[in-house]
């Protein structure tokens, strides 16, 4: 099979070395090549065990602390079930203590309970009644020796445990725990020295001996024993009973993740220290491979196969016999690779040799029906039959096409579905062609959502030409356009210079700048690399001369279906809208400069009777100077005094004239840099006039530093001029006494909404506002006065909201009686936008 293959390599050099390895590995004797056969999967299996090391090492680190907690929890259990037991016995033997005390137990009934207790308990070895000179006055079982342990002496220094046991429970009056030391032959066991009293008097102990073997296989549980190796020890470590296992030096100690060994030790109560259990891990658990060592394995374990493959080639002449089960396994393996495509094989007459599972229930027919079957097959629907006669021919001359063909299939319930069959060559294990293998796969879904989808793409592109909007997309960088609308056709044609025109009017970059040298910054899109604002819109509005019209325009950054980077620009005719605004400005300056005329005609009386006052003076002056001129008794230092007086008055009825005629004249809106103080000087100077009118005191104050804002001075001094007059009127309806009738304006600094702004409030003491008149309070031409108009405050307000600020008003309280009320208004501290500049918004 492989000779072929290296006939047909390119380079002519390579042949004669195959040729001399093929001639050199035909010499080996056969012993040598199964050594040599073998080497290459013993490399794979090599490679396999390390990564499995590396795997172990690495969970173990992960599994080290999980596999102590486990156990330290089986290792309690142990204790708790061991307690238990010991407990049980310790209240049985109580009981019996007990009646002894009570002497309701004799020698007999004592030997024959304790023959009970012995025979149902089998870590129960001997019982023993010793009295208070250590006389044993009855033992059974193991207990029979404890008379020589009692009295024997110390040995070697050695404590007596027995007796020693006996005078602690005398001492302590409580039940005693200990083990006697014994041989290492001899088997260890524990003792319990019960007291015996008589109306408080020490009358003996009652010896019970458990057999520490017993209690292991007894109390030890054994789920635990098959997970761990659990042993009793004695204080100083000895094995009592049990397993344990010995610390040894192994490779797998050596490794740097290798740990202690997983092991918890605890006393068992009520004994104590003097009986430990100890619980060893045997192994620990590697737990579940992570993907990537399942990978590495994975491709592990596939080179082994293909080693073991190479291998099984060199041994392929003792496996003849099995050689058609290997290629007719490998053929039906083929046919059932994919379960979720119907697979149907066909010979070269067109006759069909195979289906599986799923072909079978796509068309609702079963196997037997339809191995065998010649055209027509009884999937095909009648009114189709001579277009699939066609192409089952085409098929079998072997002239598919290479993007299958698609079809209708009838169930057996007689519905329909659509199909798509791909046809290719079956080949069989040498190389010949036996028929052909087509693979259908049910396409009814996909062409419902194509047709849904083209559906929907045209009722996208419907809405998008009907829209009153020009929308265009174009790539950065390019003059290529990639979409545009029908409006964006009627007003710039179907090249890109329309886009490119708006976005250059617009302000906004159609080209990224060229800086490679930003790491933060794609050279291509000119935008950050980590954050595409495909989400934020920006938008001016830009006057188009071809067009004749104002345009609104929105561009925003999106990535096009290739990937690329492109702009999209929304352009909407706005031309009437800005018609509309500036009529609505003109009028708004209008009502302003009305305002102002309809308030100083207000106050016109006010304003007479205050030109009135040095009016007067000037000609009481001047008939003063005349009528001592002529009669000689006037000097020169007394006239210059006397026109001195007459020009000051002269100055301060110009200066209120200047002060009306600026007020009231005719201006556009201009804001510039304004001092608050000098515009609440100007407001104060007007307002008083009004404020004295009504017998009115104005108390103002002014913080300190305060900064200069950005507003039109004369439209703020119409709002405060407006509240003080509002605040005076109040008052005087009111009726209240002149130590009442006080106006505060007061201008401060504030913080609203995480802004600085400048504050600026007219309070009064008159009766405040009824909640009908606050509802309607900045209402156009609603007014509480018979001869309002009802535009002061609704005026009032479009000034400050055309300055970015807010006003409001509300009353003031003196418990539950109001006592007052105030307007109050603020205006930012930041610089107001150049198109708020040219006209305010009204808004009622």
């Amino acid at each position: 099979m492989p000779l072929p293959k290296l006939i047909s390599l390119p380079n002519p050099l390579a042949l004669p070395a195959m040729e001399r390895a093929r001639r050199w590995w035909q010499m080996l004797a056969p012993h040598r090549q199964d050594r040599l056969a073998v080497l290459a999967p013993l490399a794979a299996v090599l490679l396999f065990f390390a990564a499995i090391v590396a795997a172990l090492g690495y969970l173990r680190l992960e599994e080290m602390d999980r596999e102590q907690q486990a156990v330290q929890r089986d290792v309690e259990y142990t204790q708790q079930r061991l307690r238990l037991r010991l407990l049980e016995r310790q209240e049985q033997l109580m009981r019996i203590a007990r009646e002894i005390s009570n002497r309701e137990l004799d020698v007999d009934e004592f030997r024959n309970r304790a023959r009970s207790l012995l025979n149902q308990y089998p870590e129960l070895q001997g019982l023993a009644w010793v009295d208070e000179r250590r006389r044993v006055k009855s033992a059974q079982g193991t207990a029979v020796l404890i008379a020589a342990q009692l009295n024997a002496p110390s040995d070697g220094g050695q404590r007596n445990e027995t007796l020693s046991g006996f005078l602690a429970a005398r001492e302590l009056e409580q039940p005693v725990y200990v083990q006697p030391l014994g041989t290492p032959q001899d088997t260890p066991f524990l003792q319990m020295h019960l007291p015996l009293t008589d109306r408080t008097r020490f009358s003996g102990v009652l010896i019970a001996e458990y057999s520490i073997d017993g209690l292991f296989r007894y109390g030890v549980p054994t789920e635990v024993t098959s997970r761990y190796a659990i042993s009793l020890q004695d204080a100083k470590g000895g094995l009592l009973a049990g397993i344990a296992i010995p610390a040894k030096q192994t490779v797998d100690n050596l490794l740097p993740w290798a740990g202690p060994t997983n092991e918890y030790s605890m006393p068992v109560s009520p004994v104590g220290s003097a009986l430990v259990v100890r619980g060893q891990a045997y192994r620990a658990s590697l737990g579940v491979i992570g993907s990537g060592l399942f990978w590495l394995v994975s491709t592990l374990s596939v080179m082994t196969a293909w080693m073991l493959i190479a291998n099984w080639r060199h041994t392929r002449r003792r496996m003849q016999a099995q050689q058609a089960l290997i290629s007719e396994t490998t053929f039906r393996r083929a046919m059932e690779n994919s379960m979720l495509t119907g697979m149907r094989a066909m010979d070269l007459q067109g006759r069909i040799t195979y289906v599986n599972a799923a072909f079978c229930q796509m068309t609702g027919w079963t196997e037997p029906e339809l191995v065998g079957r010649t055209a027509p097959f009884p999937y095909w629907p009648e009114s189709d039959r001579e277009q699939l006669h066609s192409l089952l021919n085409e098929e079998l001359a072997g002239n598919s096409a290479p993007g299958g063909i698609q079809v209708r299939v009838q169930r057996r319930d007689s519905s329909l579905f659509d199909a798509r069959l791909y046809v290719s060559p079956l080949i069989d294990a040498v190389g010949k062609q036996t028929g052909w293998m087509t693979s259908m796969t049910d396409i009814t879904e996909p062409n419902r959502v194509r047709e849904q989808l083209s559906a929907s793409h045209e009722r996208f592109t419907t809405v998008l030409e009907a829209l009153d909007a020009s929308i265009s997309v174009a790539p950065l960088g390019s003059d290529e356009l990639l979409f545009a609308n029908k409006l964006y056709r009627q007003w710039f044609g179907l090249q890109a210079h329309g886009h490119l025109q708006l976005v250059a009017q617009a302000g906004v970059p159609d080209s990224p700048p060229n800086d490679e040298a930003s790491d933060s910054v794609d050279s291509f899109a000119g935008l950050p690399t980590t954050a595409l604002p495909d989400t934020e819109t920006e938008s001016a509005e830009i006057f188009i001369p071809e067009l004749n019209q104002w345009l609104e325009v929105r561009t925003r950054y999106l990535s096009w279906v290739d990937g690329r980077l492109a702009q999209m620009v929304i352009a909407t005719d706005i031309t009437s809208r800005r018609l509309t605004e500036e009529q609505a400005a003109s009028q708004t300056e209008r009502a302003q400069t009305a305002s102002r005329l309809i308030t100083m005609g207000e106050m016109a009386s006010s304003v007479a009777h205050e030109l009135n006052q040095p009016l007067t003076a000037i000609n009481n002056y001047c008939n003063g100077m005349v009528s001592r001129i002529k009669a000689q008794q006037i000097n020169e230092e007394e006239l210059l005094g006397a026109l001195e007086k007459t020009a000051k008055q002269a100055q301060r009825a110009g200066q209120i004239i200047h002060r009306i005629r600026s007020f009231v004249k005719r201006s556009e809106p201009n804001r510039t840099p304004s001092e608050v103080t000098n515009i609440v000087a100007e407001a104060v100077e007007l307002a008083e006039i009004e404020l004295r009118k009504f017998n009115v005191r104005l108390n103002h104050y002014v913080a300190a530093r305060l900064p200069t804002l950005m507003v039109d001075p004369i439209l703020i001094e119409q709002v405060l001029i407006n509240l003080l007059r509002n605040a005076a009127e109040s008052i005087d309806m009111a009726l209240r006494q002149t130590s009442q009738r006080i106006v505060e304006l007061r201008v401060v600094p504030k913080v609203m909404d995480d802004k600085h702004v400048v504050e600026f409030s007219v309070q009064d003491t008159g009766k405040g506002l009824a909640p009908e008149v606050m509802a309607r309070l900045y209402e156009a031409f609603y007014s509480t006065k018979s001869d309002g108009m009802g535009i002061g405050l609704s005026l009032c307000r479009s000034i400050v909201e055309s300055h970015l600020g807010r006003m409001s008003a509300e009353n003031l309280y003196n418990g539950d009686e109001v006592a007052g009320c105030r307007f109050s208004f603020w205006i930012p501290l930041t610089e107001v936008s150049p198109s708020l500049t040219r006209h305010p918004r009204k808004n009622n």
